[in-house]
């Protein structure tokens, strides 16, 4: 199951709301999404592993900012480990707010930004 179903299924919403997110959120994933080819061999497992690539791209914006974008911010690795797990709308105003992505573990968020790191 996607994640962000089950991120929906928390949140305090009539039923009704619900199935309209998850059934938004779907059709995004499935024909909105980064192709999981636009990532390095190296990283293209965690993006599938973690569906990043849902929301987000190398290059451009899809529903989150493209990966390129968060390398201009010069985010420490550290820091971008930290809004994985705890992400910051306030730091993107005019994107929806990331769900928190704490099924991602330290290391793997690591590999992750570092990656991003290099796009700068």
């Amino acid at each position: 199951m996607p994640y962000f179903v089950k991120y929906i299924k928390h949140l305090h919403m009539k039923t009704g709301t619900k199935l309209i997110l998850t059934a938004v959120f779907g059709l995004m994933v499935m024909g909105f999404q980064a192709k999981a080819e636009d990532f390095p061999a190296e990283i293209k497992p965690l993006m599938q592993k973690y569906t990043c690539f849902a929301c987000h791209k190398v290059d451009a914006r899809l529903v989150g900012p493209a990966y390129q974008d968060v390398a201009k911010k010069k985010y420490s690795v550290e820091k971008i480990v930290s809004l994985i797990a705890k992400p910051q709308p306030s730091n993107w105003p005019g994107y929806p707010p990331m769900a928190p992505m704490t099924n991602v573990p330290k290391d793997d968020a690591v590999k992750i930004a570092k990656w991003i790191n290099s796009l700068r």
